[in-house]
């Protein structure tokens, strides 16, 4: 385990050291501005009027299906406590301010991967984009030094089951 341990940090090191940079550091720190909700927000807000009623399904959908991927999250944050990595670890710096006192899982990350599964499958056409930008708010969390890579790894697979799942409801077939 401690092998895994090293690792992790050594990993989160190394995208924290990208940081150090002017350019790199304000472009993740954008990127995860927008991942906490504000592109994410808008996004539900302007399908309906783009797409008409798939735009409203996917809208919806996203919405619904944020709710119990939010909860999850919170539980999860609770009761696994892990510290973040800037916290613990002289050679992380943190670049941005957190949203809460713990790593895991990453919610950003956990959020950004549920909203682009979702609202893929409803219009196809946004899976690339969505999941582009997903990926860069997924590696801005290591980049700012709020999360061990592991932390992103298990948030995007949360929201991965969790974006099926939902998928799979009656409500949304």
């Amino acid at each position: 385990m401690n092998r895994w341990y090293q690792l992790d940090l050594n990993l989160c090191i190394g995208f924290n050291r990208l940081s150090a940079y002017r350019i790199p550091e304000l472009f993740f720190r954008f990127i995860s501005r927008m991942g906490n909700g504000v592109f994410w927000y808008s996004l539900i807000l302007i399908l309906p009027s783009l797409y008409g009623e798939p735009g409203w399904q996917a809208a919806l959908h996203m919405l619904l299906a944020g709710l119990p991927a939010l909860l999850v999250y919170k539980v999860l944050k609770k009761t696994t406590s892990r510290q973040r990595p800037c916290n613990l670890h002289p050679r992380v710096r943190q670049k941005t301010a957190s949203l809460d006192q713990f790593s895991f899982p990453s919610g950003h990350t956990l959020h950004a991967v549920n909203f682009t599964l979702v609202c893929s499958a409803y219009l196809p056409e946004l899976a690339a984009p969505l999941a582009s930008f997903s990926a860069l708010v997924a590696l801005s969390r290591p980049v700012l030094g709020l999360h061990y890579p592991s932390d992103v790894l298990a948030g995007a697979a949360i929201g991965t089951v969790m974006a099926l799942l939902s998928l799979e409801l009656p409500l949304f077939g």
